[in-house]
């Protein structure tokens, strides 16, 4: 394991979790406007949990996100921090800016809450 290993693999080696490439197309929409756009997304999943796709910075809106100070820890990814929709649901992205060395590929990359956005489409 590397210098900044998840605790939570350390108690549980075989919790399922596995990042992948979505391979297809994603999009998030909010009131109508397509706020993030990716071939490029990674595809994460989680315990029995639906998939969550991370976009990468470059295909995502910025501008329509505001940092918030929220943030959440999760044993298995680190810390995370939270971003609002401008004129729209707070802390409706998140994003994991510094990511246990398991979970280095969704580094700096965004993903949103389906019920705090429009719609996620994938394909």
């Amino acid at each position: 394991m590397g210098t900044d290993s998840a605790p939570g693999f350390k108690r549980r080696p075989d919790y399922p979790i596995a990042t992948k490439p979505a391979g297809v197309r994603v999009q998030v929409r909010f009131n109508g406007e397509v706020i993030a756009d990716s071939r490029d997304a990674l595809e994460l999943k989680e315990g029995d949990y639906p998939p969550v796709y991370y976009f990468p910075r470059t295909d995502v809106a910025m501008d329509r996100l505001v940092r918030s100070t929220h943030h959440t820890y999760c044993p298995f990814k680190g810390t995370a921090s939270y971003f609002s929709l401008r004129d729209g649901a707070e802390n409706a992205a998140w994003s994991y800016e510094a990511p246990y060395d398991e979970m280095a590929a969704i580094r700096e990359r965004l993903a949103f809450y389906p019920e705090k956005v429009e719609s996620i489409t994938a394909g």
